[in-house]
């Protein structure tokens, strides 16, 4: 009986211990919100490319045949354009030039806190 008490207070003493002032503090909170921040700018991620690249036949097949009828003599009925109601290629350009704004946009904010962390990077250094 006493080994087990012995064996009790000994896995007692690995969580109950006093923590080392020279480690980090660990925040369960923190590390939730870390992994749910992730999971959910991977998911905005995914979405953006998705409808950007893939959603109606994707940006790069309107822009082709928005080239093609600027510069290469084709029209619209080529490419099965009949009213605003029956877009054909064209469909969905709406959200592809949306995505493709969003991107920019997100390109242009990573831009700028690459650029505001170089700069204080600088300034610590002189």
């Amino acid at each position: 009986m006493s080994f087990l008490r012995r064996a009790l207070a000994a896995l007692a003493a690995l969580f109950d211990a006093d923590d080392d002032p020279e480690e980090p503090f660990y925040d369960p909170v923190h590390l939730g919100a870390v992994l749910v921040g992730t999971m959910a700018a991977a998911g905005a991620l995914y979405w953006l490319l998705w409808t950007l690249l893939v959603y109606e036949g994707g940006l790069f097949v309107k822009f082709g045949a928005a080239w093609a009828v600027v510069f290469g003599g084709k029209t619209l009925k080529d490419f099965g354009y009949n009213g605003s109601f029956n877009p054909g290629v064209f469909q969905g350009w709406a959200g592809n030039l949306g995505a493709l704004v969003f991107c920019l946009l997100a390109l242009a904010g990573l831009y700028w806190v690459y650029q505001t962390g170089r700069a204080r990077a600088d300034r610590r250094e002189k």
